[in-house]
């Protein structure tokens, strides 16, 4: 889809910030809707898209486990 979004999970990235889940969740739903910045009219789905896929790729990142490495405590 997209060659520029960055890997966030491990063994890539040990610290994933709430900032890099965000920025990439802005960039996966500009991407998908094809506007950089959504219109006064869109604004609020635009903004719910970000916070949904931001809040799913948190739940997918503290799902997964990456064989050979210990998850901390």
């Amino acid at each position: 889809m997209c060659r520029s979004i960055k890997t966030l999970r491990e063994p890539y990235v040990e610290d994933v910030g709430e900032a890099d889940v965000r920025a990439a969740a802005l960039q996966y739903v500009r991407k998908i809707s094809g506007f950089r910045q959504p219109a006064p009219h869109n604004a609020q789905a635009f903004e719910a898209a970000v916070d949904a896929v931001a809040a799913a790729t948190t739940h997918l990142l503290d799902q997964l486990e990456v064989r050979g490495s210990r998850r901390p405590a």
